[in-house]
């Protein structure tokens, strides 16, 4: 009754809606769910009132089930009444509930639900939160729905959050930022960093602001000698390379955390550390100093295991050999009157020696003391070491707390929310006892995100990234990313196996690694070459254009080359016809063609199969799934651009008076100019079949049909193809090739001339297009 009586008492702010999309997910059940209830706990009784919805795209019993396991783990601040957190979560719990969000239609009824809960109660709607915990690819979709049918009415507010990765580089995030901002205004739009919710890093500009008397003659080149930002990690990838795959260490920590803390620590400090506006125009002017980053400003390192965990996640074949950094270290300067000159060391890492975050500020010391050290005053010698440090979590303090040098200044903190850091005797930090220093930790320990959450309530934009910002932020870095696209990592074992294999030095604005790379960490294939030590190479493969490479090389070529076809073809028609094979050689190819072409005009393309197995679309089997799983659901195909074989009909597979063929090939008469597709990617079985035309195929081989059915010699399904009529009036057909067991089909094809009946890859000649072949090293030297 107390508390209805406070809430009475209280004047009404009106009602907030919290959506969390992706909310059975696995960072909602971690941290987001936590961080809702949190908000709950500090706003209960302010006036506000509250409804939570959970949203995803799983059917709502099942969602429910899934939302109400993720909420059994709410917890309640350790000094909160145990009576008292029982009846809070119950509150919360009967404020939540699970909504199924696929269509626009699901996005209008939440929307009147939303407005039929405020007028029974009586209420005035405030606003409406949305967060994305989704990957980007969902974005613009879900962004497209609120905007078209859950915006809150006149007078209440919309804010969105949207959690990393914010595209992969300059381009991707920029056409990311376009379509999410024909949905979004800028500050209905609050990007997630969720290291600027960390309580160190947050305590960067008040710390600068309220010490400015003591810094402001220190915080320059003048006086500074070094900085270093460092993310160290034990953990590996394990389970998450798909994503490490995408993404590598530089894009997943170093573009964004350590870049945001960079530019907090760098930055001019504005007169009002509270002013939104200030302190982004004085972000951005940083951004602007930084000097171009070059190959030579970095170092990169994967750890040993990497390689295989990704063949096995992600099903690479033996040979595939990834370059994707799971270490690296970067010098960074800025060119400005404060800062010329000072090396800013940015380090981030998995499968390291230690977990810990921390920004260290090292200050020149010009003091040269005659004594021993063992001699020098333990507290305020100026021969000790002089440095300010944000230490952002883990390691040997195990919680974040800011550190100052006793023989730098007595710092000012805010008494309220910091306290002395007592105790903890023999713990040192960076080789010197925690009696150096005046150190401060939180009085109460709270997670990023139920800040970062509490400050989106609140309308803290300062805690968030802004699209000027991420631009800036990218701008800076793609250069550096596409230097080391094709860089082979520096290998290194994991954990304290790595000694000092990973320290680097740098000299002349260069970054190098100090030790020379051991010719071998543990006993491996002898002397295989790596990726690094050939390049793509072109030559003649009967009589036509071929490319090879090795397997990842080999795809992004054909990728690319894919795409500089399809921007050509929309040039040229409005449009582009893309026909695929089948099996698992194109799967790599799908992944490459959904996660690093961010210029394809996909709104415009349409994609045909060269052939199917007469299963079901849903089987496994089936060559439609690996477009399904592998490409749809991450680019944006018109679903009307889409055109599976139709080998089920009336509930029927294959079965002849369907006429399946007829029906496809009549498809292809009316929407492809002349029947003649763009591009034509086909493969190349061992027994020199390609498409599902096989030896001594009755069909397909010759004739006027444009569509077939065969059968395969091996295998139990029956098949739909293209047939090689339709597939050599193509104006570009790629054959690719790949692996070890092809070397002998390879060798074999070379060799003979135009025979189809025997060697059906081998009538692939397109009469008025061209012919190129991609092989992999092994599939062409073996």
């Amino acid at each position: 009754m107390a508390v209805l009586g406070c809430l009475q008492a209280q004047e009404p702010q009106g009602h907030v809606s919290i959506i969390l999309l992706g909310a059975t997910g696995d960072l909602a059940k971690k941290y987001l769910w936590q961080g809702l209830f949190q908000l709950y706990l500090d706003e209960v009784g302010k006036g506000h009132s509250f409804s939570f919805h959970g949203a995803a795209l799983t059917d709502p019993q099942k969602g429910q089930q899934l939302m109400a396991k993720a909420l059994e783990t709410l917890s309640c601040p350790a000094d909160m009444v145990p009576s008292h957190c029982a009846e809070r979560k119950d509150q919360f719990l009967q404020l939540s509930q699970y909504r199924q969000l696929k269509t626009a239609a699901d996005y209008s009824a939440l929307s009147r639900d939303i407005e039929a809960h405020v007028q029974h109660k009586g209420l005035r709607e405030a606003g409406r939160i949305f967060y994305f915990s989704v990957p980007p690819f969902a974005y613009a979709d879900i962004a497209r729905n609120i905007n078209s049918s859950c915006r809150p009415g006149p007078g209440a507010w919309l804010r969105v959050a949207l959690e990393k990765p914010f595209g992969q580089d300059y381009r991707s995030a920029q056409e990311l930022a376009t379509e999410l901002g024909s949905f979004f205004q800028e500050e209905e739009m609050y990007r997630v960093d969720h290291y600027l919710g960390k309580q160190a890093v947050a305590q960067i500009l008040p710390f600068r602001d309220q010490n400015r008397q003591a810094l402001d003659r220190l915080w320059d080149r003048h006086h500074v000698e070094r900085v270093e930002i460092v993310m160290k990690e034990t953990v590996d990838a394990e389970g998450r390379t798909s994503f490490y795959e995408e993404y590598g260490v530089i894009r997943d920590v170093l573009q964004n955390h350590l870049t945001e803390i960079l530019t907090l620590v760098a930055m001019e400090l504005p007169r009002q550390v509270s002013s939104v506006e200030a302190v982004l125009q004085h972000k951005l002017q940083t951004f602007q100093a930084l000097r171009v980053l070059q190959r030579t400003s970095a170092v990169v390192g994967q750890y040993q295991a990497y390689g295989e965990q990704v063949r096995r996640e992600l099903q690479k074949p033996g040979s595939f050999q990834s370059l994707t950094p799971t270490f690296a270290g970067v010098l960074v300067y800025i060119d400005n009157p404060r800062w010329e000159g000072v090396p800013f060391i940015l380090l981030s890492g998995k499968a390291l020696d230690e977990r810990v975050g921390y920004v260290r500020v090292l200050f020149r010391n010009q003091a040269h003391c005659v004594q021993s050290e063992t001699h020098w005053a333990a507290s305020r010698s100026q021969c000790l070491p002089r440095q300010v440090i944000f230490y952002i979590g883990h390691g040997a303090l195990g919680s974040p707390a800011v550190l100052v040098s006793r023989n730098l200044f007595s710092p000012s903190l805010p008494s309220e929310s910091w306290q002395e850091l007592q105790g903890q005797p023999g713990l040192r930090l960076f080789g010197r006892p925690l009696s150096d220093f005046y150190a401060y930790r939180p009085v109460k320990e709270l997670d990023a995100y139920s800040i970062l959450i509490s400050h989106l309530f609140h309308h803290r934009k300062d805690s968030f990234i802004t699209t000027e910002n991420l631009l800036a932020s990218w701008l800076f870095w793609t250069p550096l990313l596409d230097s080391l696209a094709h860089e082979a990592p520096r290998v290194y074992p994991g954990g304290a196996e790595n000694g000092h294999l990973l320290d680097f030095e740098f000299s002349g604005g260069q970054l190098s690694f100090s030790q020379q790379q051991p010719e071998q960490l543990v006993p491996g294939p002898g002397s295989a070459p790596m990726p690094s030590d050939f390049q793509v190479f072109r030559s003649k493969y009967r009589d036509s254009p071929l490319i090879s490479a090795w397997p990842d090389e080999l795809i992004s070529k054909l990728a690319s080359d894919i795409e500089a076809s399809a921007v050509r073809a929309v040039q040229r028609s409005g449009e582009f016809h893309l026909a695929l094979s089948g099996g698992s050689s194109p799967i790599a190819l799908f992944q490459q063609l959904a996660h690093g072409h961010y210029s394809f005009p996909w709104a415009h393309t349409h994609l045909w199969l060269v052939d199917e197995r007469c299963v079901p679309l849903s089987d496994p089997e089936s060559n439609f799934q690996g477009l399904q799983v592998h490409l749809l659901p991450r680019v944006r195909v018109p679903h009307y651009n889409v055109h599976p074989m139709p080998v089920q009909l009336r509930r029927r597979l294959c079965a002849e008076e369907d006429q399946g063929a007829q029906l496809y090939a009549a498809e292809i008469s009316a929407l492809v100019t002349n029947s003649s597709f763009d591009l034509v990617v086909l493969g190349m079985g061992i027994d020199g079949h390609t498409a599902s035309l096989f030896p001594q195929s009755p069909a397909g081989l010759d004739g006027e049909q444009l569509v077939v059915m065969t059968r395969s010699p091996s295998q139990p399904h029956d098949r739909m193809s293209l047939s090689l009529p339709l597939i050599n009036r193509a104006k570009r057909v790629a054959v690719l090739v790949m692996g070890k067991m092809k070397r002998e089909i390879t060798l074999l094809v070379s060799r003979v001339g135009r025979e189809p009946r025997k060697w059906p890859i081998s009538g692939v000649l397109p009469s008025s297009g061209q012919l190129v072949w991609y092989m992999d090293y092994e599939a062409f030297l073996g």
